[in-house]
């Protein structure tokens, strides 16, 4: 019996039912990743924004993943075995060092702030390929995210993206600012999100 099957003996027949995918693999993104997660990044946002102007042209966002979000700032990717055509690069996420404070916060919410998530990271980017979506493949990238900025995490997501705001706060995040998108390209009214760890 190969590893892509399994057969079960029935009382008078034999099925064979196929193995599933293993999951894919988390890790650090390189250079030679680029191309594929900006492509996962464009299918991902207009799958799930189609109604959300982009800022950047699908040239001017694949430069941006080759000369700044790869190179520079903690990009991680999930890698999908090759089945059917569904492998590869099917998921990215890249966070950074949180902002000592946001111009928009009042100085009480700015040092609650600092003092409960000292050190805190920023979900910049999280997209998944759009088959991806439900697979438990958000849950592990969050998880990875808590692990690496165990402090607390911030990240913003539009408005108008209702499923993004389950997503996070199943996970523990709550909702800290509502703006009318001047701040951000897209002119698309956000919402910050912060997640803090449970006090012992």
């Amino acid at each position: 019996m190969d590893d892509t099957t399994n057969t079960t003996d029935t009382t008078d027949e034999t099925r064979t039912i196929a193995a599933p995918a293993p999951a894919p693999a988390l890790r650090r993104a390189a250079a030679p990743d680029a191309e594929a997660a900006a492509e996962v990044w464009l299918r991902s946002y207009d799958a799930a924004l189609p109604t959300v102007r982009r800022a950047h042209s699908d040239d001017e966002v694949r430069a941006f993943f080759r000369h700044v979000v790869i190179p520079e700032r903690e990009t991680w990717v999930a890698e999908a075995e090759s089945r059917e055509g569904d492998g590869g690069i099917v998921g990215v996420m890249v966070l950074t060092e949180a902002e000592s404070e946001s111009e928009s916060e009042s100085e009480a919410e700015s040092e609650a702030r600092t003092e409960g998530a000292a050190g805190a990271g920023h979900v910049d980017q999280l997209y998944l390929a759009p088959a991806w979506r439900g697979r438990g493949l958000g849950d592990r990238f969050l998880s990875l995210a808590k692990e690496r900025f165990p402090a607390g995490l911030e990240l913003w997501t539009f408005q108008i993206n209702t499923p993004a705001h389950r997503f996070y706060e199943r996970h523990g995040f709550t909702a800290a600012e509502r703006t009318d998108g001047s701040g951000n390209e897209e002119r698309e009214p956000d919402v910050r999100y912060v997640w803090l760890p449970r006090s012992r």
